[in-house]
């Protein structure tokens, strides 16, 4: 099972590039994949194949009225069942003994 953290950002298209996040958004949600969209990116959860095509239709969602986008990935592999994107934070609550600030709350 994949982790991949994305941040993908049109340049050149001004100081805030919230409506080219939520096109984004829209391909993400679509996809069905467990996600958590946080303040500096996304992060997806599912097979290798599934999660980089996330990313590419997010780039070709971006591509028509963009002539500059860059794209910063990050991916952990580890061999095993679905649910880390959940319980690697709730790891890290547990050892510290209490909730902490979370792309879900907290």
């Amino acid at each position: 099972m994949v982790l991949l953290d994305f941040s993908m950002t049109p340049l050149g298209k001004g100081e805030s590039v919230s409506a080219y996040v939520a096109r984004c958004m829209e391909v993400v949600a679509a996809s069905g994949l467990d996600y958590r969209l946080h303040a500096m990116g996304t992060t997806l959860e599912g097979e290798w194949d599934e999660v980089l095509a996330v990313v590419r239709r997010c780039f070709e969602a971006l591509q028509p009225d963009c002539n500059r986008i860059s794209c910063s990935i990050k991916i952990d592999y580890r061999k095993g069942p679905a649910g880390r994107l959940r319980s690697k934070v709730e790891k890290v609550q547990q050892l510290v003994n209490r909730p902490l600030k979370t792309s879900e709350g907290g």
